[in-house]
């Protein structure tokens, strides 16, 4: 029987945390990970299907991995795994093909596995890679049909999980020592389950005893309810980082997105959660992030115009910059991509001066404060990186001998485009 597996995640945090569960449901039934993945006897693709790129680097791993190794078990998850087209050129090479809910039944028949048990597959006991963060999913799916985006396709509508399934997945992370949750979803503020809205949720979970960092994505800017800022701002454990992805800043571009918003009223919702946070937190530094897509089919010049406006307005700490990519099956698959990929790049580049300008300043404010964080990662010449509440990378420098996955005051000392850099305190 095969005994080992390797699993090859692409894309969002919420694949490497279906990937997290995979692994829980493999070892739970005896297999062992290998980091190489040619010593594998499984081999487990988790795919994204947001990137062409992505998708190309899936089609030539799984190519050269059958012809080096023509016995290994292979099985595709995750955007790609139901799309006929991939299936059709990935027959010969891939055992199986199974959407994420699926997997652990369909694993069971692939590999022979005697296991009566046919719960959910949000139920799985996640092998969590990290001892001091984690990741848990609260609903699946989505139902906003995004004009760009394959979700809800992949995953299907949207399901939200028992409340009471998380508060025991966090409490029991919170006992074993894990210092920051993070909730997932494709849409976690639309989470509804029984009388259980998102802001109930976050509020229950604010109870929770002990000391942890508490923060989620991906929001819509359409479901930012009052009630989930009022929740935001108030809390003592939720991190003063919020993200409200943008897309573009036009109208008529957002109408061909599907977004259901305008300009005006994400400008309305960016003042409304500042003055929330100066309100509640008038000492305490707080950070919005956003998602841009450039070169969406249609989009002129001065269409862009109004995404560098909203981006001068609201001061973003980061976004995360797309480049439009055609995916099937999708509503913007059957519109004309007539935005070359070098103009795509100029404006990539042209938003992401606007970003150096208003990151640089918003570091700035950082300097001569003495921050709580949270240690990530140790440098071979003993520096560490660690983490603001705010999301700011912190490069800080120790004699102490093991910081790691700690909770630590840091002097910010000097602020770069980028990150922060400090000293213990």
């Amino acid at each position: 029987m095969t005994k080992t597996y390797h699993i090859k995640t692409f894309g969002c945090q919420m694949n490497h945390s279906d990937s997290e569960r995979i692994s829980g449901f493999l070892e739970m039934h005896g297999f062992s990970p290998t980091s190489d993945i040619k010593r594998a006897d499984l081999v487990i693709f988790n795919t994204c299907g947001v990137r062409q790129m992505a998708e190309d680097r899936v089609y030539g791993q799984i190519h050269n991995l059958k012809e080096s190794h023509p016995d290994k078990k292979i099985v595709l998850t995750g955007c790609l795994a139901n799309r006929k087209d991939v299936m059709r050129r990935l027959k010969d090479k891939v055992d199986l093909f199974s959407e994420i809910k699926d997997i652990p039944e369909n694993l069971k028949t692939l590999l022979k596995i005697e296991d009566d048990h046919n719960g959910p597959y949000l139920e799985i006991v996640p092998k969590y890679k990290s001892s001091y963060t984690a990741s848990v999913p609260i609903m699946t799916g989505c139902d906003n049909f995004c004009s760009y985006c394959v979700v809800p396709y992949a995953r299907g509508r949207e399901v939200s999980r028992p409340a009471e399934d998380i508060i025991r997945e966090i409490k029991s992370l919170i006992k074993n020592g894990c210092k920051e949750i993070i909730l997932l979803g494709q849409n976690v503020n639309s989470y509804k389950h029984s009388d259980v809205s998102f802001p109930k949720l976050l509020q229950m979970i604010e109870k929770i005893p002990g000391k942890f960092w508490l923060s989620f994505m991906s929001a819509h800017p359409k479901d930012y309810s009052d009630d989930l800022i009022k929740t935001i701002a108030k809390s003592k454990k939720i991190c003063e980082l919020i993200h409200l992805p943008l897309q573009s800043g036009n109208d008529m571009i957002l109408s061909k997105m599907n977004r259901k918003y305008t300009k005006k009223q994400y400008l309305s919702l960016a003042r409304k959660i500042k003055s929330a946070m100066k309100k509640h937190k008038p000492e305490t530094p707080y950070a919005i992030t956003s998602d841009i897509i450039v070169g969406f089919p249609g989009e002129t010049r001065s269409q862009l115009e109004d995404s560098a406006d909203v981006m001068r307005k609201v001061k973003y700490d980061m976004v995360y910059f797309g480049q439009f990519s055609p995916r099937p099956g999708t509503a913007a698959w059957k519109l004309k991509d007539n935005v070359s990929k070098k103009e795509k790049t100029r404006r990539e580049n042209l938003l992401n001066e606007i970003l150096k300008k208003t990151t640089s300043a918003n570091n700035k404010k950082y300097v001569g404060k003495i921050m709580e964080v949270l240690v990530g990662k140790k440098e071979e010449d003993g520096s560490y990186f660690a983490r603001t509440r705010t999301g700011k990378h912190v490069k800080i420098k120790s004699g102490k001998k093991e910081l790691v996955g700690k909770f630590v005051k840091a002097e910010i000392t000097k602020a770069n485009t980028w990150n922060l850099e400090g000293k213990i305190k």
